[in-house]
């Protein structure tokens, strides 16, 4: 049994999920990827996602940073001006988000049921 739970605990599919997996990891991801530039500033960020409080899209745009998808680039100016785009890895990943986003335009009256 222990040797089970170790496995499971060291799933790559569940280490690298559990990075982004969560729904505003995913429209930050999804966003940057649609940004004409590919480039957005905090604040173009929330009011894209305007039902994201400040406090969690900081959060998560510090673990996306941590997790290599994001890159954070800060401009040494008064008032600071902060810019985040993909990293490269965050760019491999979006074919596969992409994929994602359109399946669940697809299927979303098929998953979402009104009850």
């Amino acid at each position: 049994m222990k040797e089970l739970q170790s496995s499971y605990m060291s799933c790559p599919i569940r280490q690298v999920i559990s990075r982004f997996g969560d729904k505003w990891s995913m429209l930050v991801l999804y966003m940057l990827n649609e940004s004409d530039t590919g480039v957005l500033r905090f604040n173009e960020l929330r009011q894209l996602m305007t039902d994201c409080s400040q406090k969690m899209l900081s959060q998560t745009l510090k673990n996306l940073v941590q997790s290599n998808l994001v890159n954070r680039k800060v401009y040494p100016q008064v008032p600071p001006r902060v810019e985040y785009s993909l990293t490269d890895t965050g760019r491999s990943l979006m074919p596969s988000l992409t994929s994602l986003v359109d399946w669940a335009q697809n299927h979303f009256s098929d998953v979402v049921q009104n009850k």
